[in-house]
């Protein structure tokens, strides 16, 4: 993967822009986020970087991560709107990525968790982040738990 050094997040939202900055000056900070809605608890969160689909570019994301069996979940939630985030599409189409989860950097591969997977693996990051039960019945798209396996 190509080197991050001059990525531009000036298209991103503030906050998630100040949250990668976080994470490569203060990993195990940034590992915990406090969301901006008052009352939260601070969630677990790690920092994906992906090849983009259409761009071919370099692209970086903090998201909030669960963990079951040896691998790392995520889920492309996108507040349940109707179509999918855009780095669930650069996973797809690009899916071998690295994720650093505090200091730890891991090189994965992304895939999308089968039917019969995802129940349990929903129910995994609905106790990290009990918001996604409220974000699937905003939306009819069966929204995806990504599986990201080491490689």
């Amino acid at each position: 993967m190509s080197s991050v050094a001059n990525l531009d997040w000036s298209t991103l939202p503030q906050w998630v822009a100040d949250h990668i900055k976080l994470y490569h000056s203060d990993p195990e900070k940034a590992r915990m986020w406090q969301a901006p809605t008052p009352g939260l608890p601070p969630v677990q969160t790690l920092l994906l970087t992906m090849t983009g689909a259409r761009s071919g570019q370099v692209r970086q994301l903090p998201l909030i991560y669960g963990e079951s069996g040896g691998v790392f979940l995520l889920v492309a939630s996108r507040g349940g709107s109707a179509d999918h985030p855009a780095w669930y599409k650069n996973l797809v189409a690009n899916p071998d990525c690295e994720i650093q989860v505090g200091a730890a950097h891991h090189l994965v591969r992304a895939r999308t968790a089968t039917a019969q997977e995802r129940p349990a693996l929903w129910d995994v990051m609905a106790r990290v982040w009990p918001s996604y039960d409220e974000y699937q019945s905003r939306t009819t798209r069966e929204i995806p738990v990504v599986v990201l396996e080491p490689r």
